[in-house]
């Protein structure tokens, strides 16, 4: 008996492969193997910083609220401790986006929060 193999199937996926791979330097779009390492690699990346990147953001939230906390005489921890006592149900991100485009408007915030 002939051996079968299911050359659609694995033509397929190579194709799947290769054009994920498109727009990739050198050998890395058309040649299988290192092209197959790439996307691989690549997918990884994709998972680990969908995750990595709600950490930068918060991180970010977090400088700029402290950044307008200060100009008010305050520290960033300071501030959020008052916020959660005086019942402010604002996110860091809200906070933040007052913080850096809306100045008086987080002013009024922390002149609440510090009452």
């Amino acid at each position: 008996m002939p051996r079968s193999v299911n050359t659609v199937a694995s033509r397929a996926k190579r194709k799947r492969i290769l054009k994920q791979a498109k727009g990739y330097w050198g050998r890395r779009k058309n040649v299988w193997t290192v092209a197959k390492n790439a996307v691989e690699k690549g997918l990884v990346y994709s998972y680990r910083d969908r995750k990595a990147k709600k950490r930068e953001f918060r991180k970010l939230w977090i400088q700029r609220i402290n950044a307008g906390a200060r100009l008010h005489g305050m520290s960033y921890s300071q501030f959020m401790g008052k916020i959660g006592q005086s019942g402010i149900e604002l996110n860091r991100k809200v906070l933040a986006d007052l913080a850096m485009n809306h100045p008086e408007a987080f002013e009024a915030v922390v002149k609440k929060v510090s009452k």
